[in-house]
């Protein structure tokens, strides 16, 4: 039997690998802000599939809840067989006029939390000769994103932190995965405080659960990353191949510009 170790576990494509990866009769570790939240999961999960979920309440924009994840691990001394890094968030607004430590807080758990765990677990997979690690970033990471700009450039280093990753260590039988998804049914928007004109214009809307299903069976395939949702995905994503950067950009920016400034 397996364990999995899911970050922002609580809610959205968290949430959503727990449930999948508790059918499949993996054993759980769940972290997160929200103890409460993951507990009645845990409990409904131990109930239906016979599985053990340990809960951890951490925030990991603090480095010291790394530590305190680790403590957990070797008490119990568990062996993570697959690490799912997918606590992150995104904040919407022109650069100057965000919340400084938002700012700080985003590149905190999007990219330093993200590093932080995958160096504490990796070298464990490593000595054990096999492991899986999946990394969320997202459509965002393959191009600039004015208005998202802190979000994107985090995203852009888990991608290609991810990618390095999976080439240098494909031979040691650990697979690493970028996952990019698009617009998805999670509360993202609402906590990134998008305008509502923005919240209802995604397109390709896909479920946390496509999301997932669509992850675990790229496994299978073993690439670097893999896209979810729709055509229109793929065409962000490659658009940059065809369409000189600054035009891009500019184009993206008449998209996500605040009400009163968009195109």
């Amino acid at each position: 039997m397996a364990t999995a170790l899911i970050t922002g576990a609580s809610s959205g494509i968290g949430a959503a690998f727990a449930q999948e990866l508790s059918r499949q009769g993996n054993d759980l570790i769940l972290v997160a802000r929200s103890a409460d939240k993951m507990q009645a999961m845990a409990e409904t999960f131990q109930q239906r599939d016979g599985i053990s979920v340990q809960v951890l309440g951490l925030d990991l924009c603090k480095p010291e809840s790394l530590d305190q994840l680790e403590q957990a691990l070797q008490s119990q001394g568990q062996a993570i067989d697959l690490l799912i890094n997918n606590a992150g968030f995104g904040d919407y607004g022109a650069f100057g006029e965000t919340e400084r430590q938002k700012q700080l807080d985003m590149i905190d758990l999007n990219i330093r939390a993200l590093v932080d765990l995958t160096h504490r677990i990796l070298p464990q997979m490593q000595a054990r000769g096999q492991g899986t690690i999946i990394n969320l970033a997202s459509i965002a990471a393959f191009q600039p994103m004015p208005y998202l700009s802190v979000y994107a450039a985090t995203k852009a280093f888990v991608l290609n932190f991810s990618e390095a990753l999976w080439a240098e260590y494909k031979e040691a039988g650990i697979q690493v995965l970028a996952l990019c998804p698009g617009p998805t049914e999670t509360n993202f928007m609402e906590v990134a405080g998008f305008p509502k004109r923005l919240e209802g214009s995604a397109q390709q809307v896909t479920s946390a659960e496509e999301v997932v299903a669509v992850c675990l069976k790229a496994l299978t395939q073993d690439p670097s990353n893999v896209v979810t949702g729709g055509w229109v995905n793929q065409v962000v994503v490659n658009a940059s191949r065809f369409v000189p950067r600054g035009w891009m950009v500019k184009g993206i920016k008449s998209l996500f510009a605040p009400g009163d400034q968009a195109a």
